[in-house]
């Protein structure tokens, strides 16, 4: 009996051991709470890892001065307009950024892109630059900074009319880029040949995330037409590939159903390894897919050795054999290193719609990739709550700090787990 005792007992700290802590970022007071704190972005200062932001749908902003353990929140402005889709970045000059779509006269995604940058931490942003305006709609931006130089290189989809069903009416993936700290950009370039719809459905083209590689080369892969296309600029986004290139295709299309999700998709996120490991210069491709069922979505993982012109096979990042969903995945790079993060949400312990939120990462260029639980309890979403199109993931030197939304008490919640390298390692 003292013996079970004892047992019991160690079992039962190092199961709260094994549990990383989770952190609730507060909702800013002037937030709109049906349009807050979905499609998060979060960033690590490279210079000092203490100093965090992040942003949440509508015009939610938040910071921390403590790696993360606290959080202080506000709702942004903009004279063009603020419609959400945030992309945080901080440049290597300690520059904080927001980019965020626009509504210009209530008029959703017609003002192009646009960038607010503030120079303090607690985001007085004060530098507002955007897009041209050229009277089409313009979505799901994403942006990165060249670190050798701190431009900013900026994709997205532009449609000539949005949701529209006329055959006439075209999306592309458009790119720009600013010098000067996200103040002025360079006109749009097409950088996709082959149209898709207007429908924000699988034949659209989205999803279109940028990465720099170590020679400063520009990488951008997006999904259209069940597939995924490739294209680069080996000289600062000035001109690309006259055509993009086929990669694979994405079986069921990047708009995927899961049960009690509001709507879901399994967009691609690009990342390039610019550290010093073996492996800098690899070129990686994370998103998600029904290949293996409707009822089974699974986390993918291609890379690329040679600047993007060949692929390896592609590789399951989800290392369970539930058959159950993984869902709105992204990945990013410890660029010290050269590790690889993956945050998703996670059903291999249920089977119905509770949900946890995994962390997997890989210190061998994808070659064997490892998974753990970090959300605290699982969750029940609700079909009827919009709860966005993606989570978000950021680490630098060992300081891991994913993001994501989560369903709590009939409310929707935002939260940041507390994980470091050592963490891992250790477990």
């Amino acid at each position: 009996m003292k013996i079970l005792s004892v047992f019991i007992l160690f079992f039962g700290a190092f199961s709260a051991l094994s549990q990383f802590q989770n952190v609730q970022l507060p909702l800013p007071k002037k937030a709109t709470y049906f349009y807050s704190q979905v499609e998060p972005s979060i960033y690590i200062n490279p210079k000092n890892t203490d100093e965090i932001i992040a942003g949440s749908v509508m015009n939610d902003y938040y910071y921390s001065a403590d790696g993360g353990a606290t959080w202080k929140s506000k709702s942004i402005e903009s004279k063009w307009g603020v419609n959400g889709d945030p992309c945080m970045l901080i440049d290597t000059l300690g520059r904080y950024y927001y980019f965020h779509l626009s509504n210009i006269n209530d008029q959703a995604l017609i003002g192009g892109m646009v960038c607010q940058r503030s120079d303090v931490l607690k985001g007085k942003f004060k530098y507002e630059g955007h897009t041209a305006v050229n009277g089409k709609f313009h979505d799901k931006q994403w942006a990165v900074v060249n670190p050798y130089n701190n431009h900013i290189y900026m994709s997205w989809t532009q449609f000539d009319a949005y949701d529209s069903e006329d055959p006439k009416d075209f999306s592309h993936i458009v790119f720009s880029k600013s010098e000067d700290g996200g103040i002025t950009w360079s006109d749009l370039k097409q950088i996709s040949k082959s149209p898709g719809d207007c429908r924000d459905n699988d034949q659209t083209a989205e999803g279109a995330v940028p990465a720099v590689g170590p020679n400063g080369e520009i990488y951008v892969v997006w999904s259209r037409n069940d597939s995924l296309w490739f294209n680069v600029s080996f000289d600062a986004g000035e001109t690309w590939m006259e055509k993009e290139s086929f990669v694979m295709t994405q079986p069921m299309g990047w708009v995927i159903d899961i049960p009690g999700i509001f709507r879901c998709n399994g967009l691609p996120v690009t990342a390039c390894d610019k550290s010093n490991s073996k492996n800098r210069g690899t070129l990686y491709l994370n998103w998600a897919d029904q290949r293996n069922g409707v009822d089974n979505t699974d986390i993918w993982l291609l890379k690329s050795t040679d600047q993007g012109k060949t692929w390896s096979e592609p590789k399951r990042v989800n290392n369970d054999d539930s058959n159950h969903h993984q869902f709105l995945t992204w990945m990013t790079i410890d660029q010290t290193n050269g590790y690889l993060y993956f945050v998703f949400y996670d059903r291999r312990e249920s089977d119905k719609t509770m949900t946890d939120v995994y962390l997997a990462w890989s210190k061998d260029g994808g070659e064997t990739i490892e998974n753990i639980k970090i959300s605290e309890s699982p969750f029940k979403p609700n079909p009827k709550i919009f709860f966005g199109d993606y989570t978000n993931i950021s680490v630098h030197a060992g300081i891991i700090r994913p993001i994501w939304t989560r369903l709590h008490e009939g409310k929707i919640t935002l939260h940041t787990a507390l994980i470091s390298q050592k963490d891992l390692d250790n477990k």
